[in-house]
Protein backbone atom coordinates (compact mmCIF):
# COMPACT_ATOMS: atom_id res chain seq x y z
CA UNK A 1 0.00 0.00 0.00
CA UNK A 2 1.49 3.23 -0.73
CA UNK A 3 1.72 6.04 1.51
CA UNK A 4 -1.44 8.89 1.16
CA UNK A 5 0.46 12.42 0.57
CA UNK A 6 -1.17 15.39 2.00
CA UNK A 7 -0.82 18.83 1.40
CA UNK A 8 -2.86 22.41 1.79
CA UNK A 9 -4.10 24.41 -1.11
CA UNK A 10 -1.23 26.83 -0.41
CA UNK A 11 0.83 24.74 -3.06
CA UNK A 12 -1.03 26.02 -6.28
CA UNK A 13 -0.76 22.49 -7.85
CA UNK A 14 -2.94 22.06 -10.88
CA UNK A 15 -5.81 19.74 -10.75
CA UNK A 16 -4.72 17.53 -13.26
CA UNK A 17 -1.53 16.61 -11.36
CA UNK A 18 -3.90 16.64 -8.30
CA UNK A 19 -6.08 14.05 -9.47
CA UNK A 20 -2.91 12.24 -11.04
CA UNK A 21 -1.47 11.66 -7.97
CA UNK A 22 -4.54 11.08 -5.91
CA UNK A 23 -2.91 14.18 -3.37
CA UNK A 24 -5.27 15.07 -0.73
CA UNK A 25 -5.28 19.21 -0.49
CA UNK A 26 -6.71 20.81 2.68
CA UNK A 27 -7.34 24.69 2.05
CA UNK A 28 -6.77 27.40 3.97
CA UNK A 29 -9.68 30.08 4.15
CA UNK A 30 -9.94 33.30 2.87
CA UNK A 31 -12.01 35.95 4.38
CA UNK A 32 -14.12 39.12 2.10
CA UNK A 33 -15.67 41.38 4.95
CA UNK A 34 -18.03 38.72 6.76
CA UNK A 35 -17.31 35.72 4.45
CA UNK A 36 -15.30 32.80 4.78
CA UNK A 37 -14.42 30.80 1.95
CA UNK A 38 -12.36 27.77 1.08
CA UNK A 39 -9.53 28.45 -1.06
CA UNK A 40 -9.90 27.10 -4.32
CA UNK A 41 -13.26 25.10 -3.36
CA UNK A 42 -15.86 28.03 -2.72
CA UNK A 43 -13.66 30.52 -3.83
CA UNK A 44 -12.00 30.64 -7.46
CA UNK A 45 -8.60 32.37 -7.23
CA UNK A 46 -9.80 34.24 -10.76
CA UNK A 47 -12.50 35.63 -8.97
CA UNK A 48 -9.52 36.84 -5.91
CA UNK A 49 -8.00 38.27 -8.02
CA UNK A 50 -10.74 40.41 -10.28
CA UNK A 51 -11.64 41.58 -7.09
CA UNK A 52 -8.58 42.72 -5.94
CA UNK A 53 -8.22 44.64 -8.94
CA UNK A 54 -11.99 46.39 -8.31
CA UNK A 55 -10.29 47.46 -4.46
CA UNK A 56 -11.29 44.66 -2.11
CA UNK A 57 -8.76 43.63 0.24
CA UNK A 58 -9.01 40.10 1.47
CA UNK A 59 -7.72 38.48 4.32
CA UNK A 60 -6.63 34.67 4.94
CA UNK A 61 -6.36 32.38 7.70
CA UNK A 62 -4.78 28.89 7.96
CA UNK A 63 -6.89 25.49 7.57
CA UNK A 64 -8.86 24.49 10.27
CA UNK A 65 -8.02 21.99 13.24
CA UNK A 66 -11.48 20.38 13.02
CA UNK A 67 -11.14 19.90 8.79
CA UNK A 68 -7.67 18.33 8.94
CA UNK A 69 -8.81 16.02 11.51
CA UNK A 70 -11.80 15.05 9.55
CA UNK A 71 -9.68 14.62 6.48
CA UNK A 72 -7.05 11.90 8.33
CA UNK A 73 -9.26 10.27 10.43
CA UNK A 74 -10.33 7.28 7.82
CA UNK A 75 -7.11 6.92 7.17
CA UNK A 76 -6.08 6.79 10.58
CA UNK A 77 -9.27 3.65 10.96
CA UNK A 78 -7.67 2.26 7.57
CA UNK A 79 -4.38 1.83 8.86
CA UNK A 80 -3.50 4.01 5.64
CA UNK A 81 -0.21 5.79 6.42
CA UNK A 82 0.16 9.55 5.51
CA UNK A 83 2.66 12.36 5.16
CA UNK A 84 1.38 15.49 4.93
CA UNK A 85 3.63 18.40 3.84
CA UNK A 86 3.07 21.61 4.96
CA UNK A 87 2.62 25.90 3.83
CA UNK A 88 5.93 27.13 5.20
CA UNK A 89 5.80 27.69 8.83
CA UNK A 90 7.27 30.97 8.87
CA UNK A 91 4.41 32.46 7.04
CA UNK A 92 1.67 30.66 7.98
CA UNK A 93 -0.14 28.66 11.33
CA UNK A 94 -0.85 25.48 9.25
CA UNK A 95 1.69 23.34 9.69
CA UNK A 96 1.86 24.08 13.33
CA UNK A 97 -1.94 23.05 13.11
CA UNK A 98 -1.09 20.00 11.19
CA UNK A 99 1.13 18.95 14.61
CA UNK A 100 -1.74 19.67 17.00
CA UNK A 101 -3.74 17.45 14.78
CA UNK A 102 -1.29 14.95 14.75
CA UNK A 103 -0.88 14.36 18.50
CA UNK A 104 -4.35 14.06 18.93
CA UNK A 105 -4.97 11.71 16.86
CA UNK A 106 -2.13 9.83 17.09
CA UNK A 107 -3.83 9.83 20.99
CA UNK A 108 -6.74 8.07 19.54
CA UNK A 109 -5.12 6.19 16.90
CA UNK A 110 -1.57 5.11 18.28
CA UNK A 111 -0.57 2.57 15.03
CA UNK A 112 -1.44 5.25 12.55
CA UNK A 113 1.91 6.02 10.95
CA UNK A 114 1.31 9.55 10.33
CA UNK A 115 3.98 12.38 9.20
CA UNK A 116 3.94 16.24 9.12
CA UNK A 117 6.80 18.19 7.26
CA UNK A 118 7.38 21.57 7.07
CA UNK A 119 8.52 22.51 4.15
CA UNK A 120 9.97 25.70 4.68
CA UNK A 121 8.15 26.21 0.96
CA UNK A 122 5.42 28.31 -0.70
CA UNK A 123 2.89 28.09 -3.96
CA UNK A 124 4.24 26.41 -6.05
CA UNK A 125 7.59 25.97 -4.77
CA UNK A 126 5.29 23.37 -2.01
CA UNK A 127 3.63 22.05 -4.52
CA UNK A 128 6.98 21.09 -6.87
CA UNK A 129 8.16 19.30 -4.03
CA UNK A 130 4.92 17.25 -3.37
CA UNK A 131 4.76 16.32 -6.93
CA UNK A 132 8.18 15.18 -6.20
CA UNK A 133 7.48 13.11 -3.56
CA UNK A 134 4.16 11.95 -5.15
CA UNK A 135 6.22 10.44 -7.73
CA UNK A 136 8.35 8.67 -5.08
CA UNK A 137 5.66 6.92 -3.54
CA UNK A 138 3.70 5.74 -6.40
CA UNK A 139 7.40 3.67 -6.57
CA UNK A 140 6.49 2.23 -3.21
CA UNK A 141 9.03 4.09 -1.20
CA UNK A 142 8.98 3.64 2.32
CA UNK A 143 8.05 6.83 5.30
CA UNK A 144 11.71 7.03 5.63
CA UNK A 145 12.42 7.35 2.27
CA UNK A 146 9.79 9.88 1.49
CA UNK A 147 10.93 12.25 4.55
CA UNK A 148 14.24 12.30 3.68
CA UNK A 149 13.78 13.58 -0.36
CA UNK A 150 11.08 15.65 0.81
CA UNK A 151 13.42 17.59 2.94
CA UNK A 152 15.80 17.54 0.49
CA UNK A 153 13.56 18.99 -2.53
CA UNK A 154 12.29 21.82 0.15
CA UNK A 155 16.12 22.66 1.26
CA UNK A 156 16.91 22.90 -2.27
CA UNK A 157 13.80 24.47 -3.73
CA UNK A 158 14.31 28.08 -5.05
CA UNK A 159 11.66 30.69 -5.36
CA UNK A 160 12.40 33.65 -7.76
CA UNK A 161 9.48 35.84 -7.82
CA UNK A 162 8.41 39.49 -8.62
CA UNK A 163 4.58 41.34 -7.82
CA UNK A 164 3.44 43.70 -10.45
CA UNK A 165 1.87 46.20 -7.32
CA UNK A 166 4.42 46.78 -4.21
CA UNK A 167 0.87 47.43 -2.44
CA UNK A 168 -0.36 44.37 -1.63
CA UNK A 169 3.35 43.48 -0.16
CA UNK A 170 3.47 46.68 1.86
CA UNK A 171 -0.13 45.28 3.30
CA UNK A 172 2.11 42.24 4.66
CA UNK A 173 4.51 44.97 5.63
CA UNK A 174 7.20 43.54 3.53
CA UNK A 175 7.87 46.59 2.22
CA UNK A 176 7.98 50.24 3.53
CA UNK A 177 5.66 52.94 2.26
CA UNK A 178 8.22 55.32 0.91
CA UNK A 179 9.52 52.30 -1.10
CA UNK A 180 5.92 51.01 -2.10
CA UNK A 181 5.10 55.05 -3.06
CA UNK A 182 8.57 55.28 -5.65
CA UNK A 183 7.94 51.65 -6.95
CA UNK A 184 4.72 52.71 -7.81
CA UNK A 185 5.59 55.94 -9.63
CA UNK A 186 9.25 54.85 -11.24
CA UNK A 187 7.73 51.22 -12.30
CA UNK A 188 10.11 49.72 -10.20
CA UNK A 189 9.59 46.01 -9.36
CA UNK A 190 10.97 44.13 -6.82
CA UNK A 191 12.92 40.37 -7.30
CA UNK A 192 12.14 38.18 -4.28
CA UNK A 193 13.46 34.71 -2.95
CA UNK A 194 12.23 32.35 0.05
CA UNK A 195 15.23 31.61 2.46
CA UNK A 196 13.94 29.33 5.12
CA UNK A 197 10.73 30.04 4.48
CA UNK A 198 10.60 33.79 5.01
CA UNK A 199 10.34 36.29 1.74
CA UNK A 200 13.57 38.09 1.17
CA UNK A 201 13.78 40.99 -1.22
CA UNK A 202 16.74 40.61 -3.31
CA UNK A 203 16.86 43.14 -6.01
CA UNK A 204 14.74 45.62 -7.49
CA UNK A 205 14.26 46.31 -11.33
CA UNK A 206 13.14 49.05 -13.73
CA UNK A 207 10.58 47.38 -15.75
CA UNK A 208 8.73 44.11 -16.23
CA UNK A 209 11.16 43.28 -19.71
CA UNK A 210 14.50 43.63 -17.62
CA UNK A 211 12.65 41.97 -14.81
CA UNK A 212 12.11 39.02 -16.77
CA UNK A 213 15.47 38.40 -18.42
CA UNK A 214 16.83 39.11 -14.55
CA UNK A 215 14.87 36.67 -13.55
CA UNK A 216 16.21 34.20 -16.14
CA UNK A 217 19.57 35.19 -14.86
CA UNK A 218 18.85 34.20 -11.82
CA UNK A 219 17.90 30.66 -13.36
CA UNK A 220 21.22 30.43 -14.67
CA UNK A 221 23.28 31.40 -11.43
CA UNK A 222 21.67 29.01 -9.30
CA UNK A 223 19.88 26.47 -11.14
CA UNK A 224 21.32 22.88 -11.86
CA UNK A 225 20.67 20.57 -14.66
CA UNK A 226 18.08 22.53 -15.74
CA UNK A 227 18.08 21.07 -19.09
CA UNK A 228 16.83 17.90 -17.05
CA UNK A 229 14.63 19.60 -14.15
CA UNK A 230 11.07 20.16 -14.41
CA UNK A 231 10.21 23.48 -13.58
CA UNK A 232 7.31 25.36 -12.21
CA UNK A 233 6.13 29.06 -12.55
CA UNK A 234 3.21 30.51 -11.01
CA UNK A 235 1.02 33.47 -12.23
CA UNK A 236 -1.16 36.12 -10.63
CA UNK A 237 -3.94 35.97 -13.41
CA UNK A 238 -1.62 36.52 -16.22
CA UNK A 239 -1.30 33.29 -18.28
CA UNK A 240 0.41 35.00 -21.08
CA UNK A 241 2.88 36.50 -19.15
CA UNK A 242 3.67 33.01 -17.31
CA UNK A 243 3.95 31.69 -21.27
CA UNK A 244 6.18 34.04 -22.31
CA UNK A 245 8.69 33.21 -19.38
CA UNK A 246 8.23 29.56 -20.18
CA UNK A 247 9.80 30.11 -23.38
CA UNK A 248 12.28 31.88 -22.52
CA UNK A 249 13.05 29.54 -19.69
CA UNK A 250 12.70 26.89 -22.40
CA UNK A 251 15.03 28.79 -25.28
CA UNK A 252 17.61 29.54 -22.63
CA UNK A 253 18.18 25.94 -20.76
CA UNK A 254 16.38 23.71 -23.10
CA UNK A 255 14.00 22.64 -20.19
CA UNK A 256 12.13 19.51 -21.11
CA UNK A 257 8.63 20.11 -18.55
CA UNK A 258 7.42 23.62 -16.69
CA UNK A 259 4.15 23.22 -14.96
CA UNK A 260 2.45 26.29 -14.87
CA UNK A 261 -0.34 27.45 -12.17
CA UNK A 262 -2.47 29.90 -10.91
CA UNK A 263 -1.20 31.42 -7.81
CA UNK A 264 -4.31 30.14 -5.50
CA UNK A 265 -6.47 32.64 -2.92
CA UNK A 266 -4.56 32.04 0.11
CA UNK A 267 -1.60 33.30 -1.80
CA UNK A 268 -2.52 35.40 -4.37
CA UNK A 269 -4.31 37.85 -1.41
CA UNK A 270 -1.19 38.66 -0.36
CA UNK A 271 0.72 38.78 -3.40
CA UNK A 272 -1.70 40.47 -5.77
CA UNK A 273 -2.33 39.82 -9.21
CA UNK A 274 -0.02 40.33 -11.86
CA UNK A 275 2.41 38.00 -9.71
CA UNK A 276 5.03 35.91 -11.44
CA UNK A 277 7.25 33.15 -9.54
CA UNK A 278 9.92 30.48 -10.73
CA UNK A 279 10.68 27.28 -8.65
CA UNK A 280 13.89 25.12 -9.43
CA UNK A 281 16.25 22.88 -7.81
CA UNK A 282 19.72 24.63 -7.15
CA UNK A 283 21.29 21.02 -6.03
CA UNK A 284 20.48 17.31 -7.75
CA UNK A 285 18.64 14.77 -6.11
CA UNK A 286 20.64 11.88 -7.80
CA UNK A 287 24.07 13.37 -6.17
CA UNK A 288 22.91 12.78 -2.61
CA UNK A 289 20.43 10.21 -2.93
Amino acid sequence: MTIKLFTDSSADLPKELIQRYDIEVVPLLVIDGDQQYEDNVTLDPADLFRGMREGKVYKTSQISYQTLYDRLKPYAEQGQSCLYLAFSSELSGTYQTGVMVKNDILEQYPDFELEVLDTKCASLGEGMVVLKIAELAQQGKSMAELLAAASFFARHMEHIFTVDDLKYLLRGGRVSPIAAFIGGILQIKPILDVEDGKLIPIEKVRGRKKVFQRMIEIIRERGVALDKQTIGISHGDDLEGAEQLAAMIREAFGTPEIVISMIGASVGAHSGPGTMAIYFLNQEWNAVS
